[in-house]
């Protein structure tokens, strides 16, 4: 039962379906997104992540369910909504033949900022996203994480309540992406609520709560914190001299939820039907290869793993 009233929130989705022919790209989706919070899609390519974000933009209709949108149904009133939302696509949709400054000032007249206000919001962008120096730049000679700046300075222009990010960060480097979800932060406290689709663990841990997508289905969704705690697996780190033998073995045990290689130690998801996981681990017949064994702090991927088809792939 929800205990946060209806207003706090800035989506809200009941059992949406999305059909595409025959293929179910979106099932019975329920979401509820609470306004000035940063809302994740955890999600590999094809698990419908863009589905759903074109589906909550009103883009596209839902074959079933109900959808709102800061207070406007959709579809029925998805022009009204564009002027509240942003929307930044996964590939950038702006034009290599402008400049910066050019690209800026035509999304304003399609917002409808005109004069002083305009000159005024554009400088600001300029200024905030480091691109005051590209102005006059073609957006088609620029590189993958000034291109990002620009395509979150056109989609913020307007300043909208609501902003939808679609992998923003998938052609950019670390570096440019750490700063990037800096720049995120800085919005949702100046009151926007955001909603990014990302395939990066670490990109999904930062988000306030997030949802896991596979197939079209919400596997789990909350907090980062809440999701790692409730995972129904122990994650036991193992040392071995002989880790592929013995990551082959494991894989035959029904308790063992996935097993994964990272560097010389061994990473297993023990279902938390066992109670004692290093007890088991040590009573198996191949119990002489392991070193060593203990228990660590689940990470998101674990997560991943546990809720979707991931495990023991």
């Amino acid at each position: 039962m929800n205990t946060v009233p209806d207003q706090e929130f800035a989506i809200s989705a009941q059992q949406v379906d999305r059909n595409f022919g025959n293929l179910k790209a979106i099932q019975n989706l329920d979401l509820q997104v609470e306004k000035q919070r940063i809302y994740g899609f955890l999600g590999p390519n094809g698990s419908g992540k863009t589905t759903a974000i074109r589906l909550l933009t009103g883009l596209l209709k839902p074959s079933a369910g109900s959808i709102s949108v800061l207070g406007y149904k959709l579809p029925k009133n998805a022009e009204k909504l564009r002027l509240k939302i942003g929307y930044m696509t996964q590939k950038f949709s702006l034009y290599d033949d402008l400049t910066v400054k050019e690209n800026l000032q035509f999304l304003a007249k399609i917002y409808g900022l005109q004069g002083k206000h305009q000159h005024k919001r554009i400088s600001k962008l300029l200024s905030i996203y480091g691109l005051d120096q590209k102005a006059n730049q073609l957006a088609g000679n620029m590189s993958g994480g000034q291109r990002q700046r620009l395509s979150l300075a056109g989609a913020v222009l307007h300043q909208p309540e609501l902003l939808f990010l679609d992998e923003p960060t998938s052609a950019v480097d670390p570096e440019n992406r750490r700063e990037f979800w800096e720049q995120l932060f800085d919005l949702c406290d100046q009151g926007t609520t955001i909603l990014v689709s990302t395939h990066y663990m670490d990109e999904a841990e930062r988000c306030h709560k997030l949802a896991i997508l596979e197939a079209g289905i919400k596997r789990a969704d909350g907090s980062p914190d809440e999701l790692m705690a409730n995972m129904n697996a122990h994650v036991v780190e193992v040392l071995s001299d002989n880790i592929r033998n013995l990551k082959n073995q494991l894989f035959t045990l029904n308790e063992i939820i996935s097993a994964a290689q990272l560097g010389a130690r061994l990473r297993v998801l023990v279902n938390k039907k066992v109670t004692d996981p290093i007890g088991f681990l040590k009573q198996l017949p191949m119990a002489e290869q392991i070193k060593q064994a203990q228990i660590v702090r689940p990470s998101l991927e674990d997560v991943f793993v546990t809720c979707t088809g991931e495990g023991r792939q």
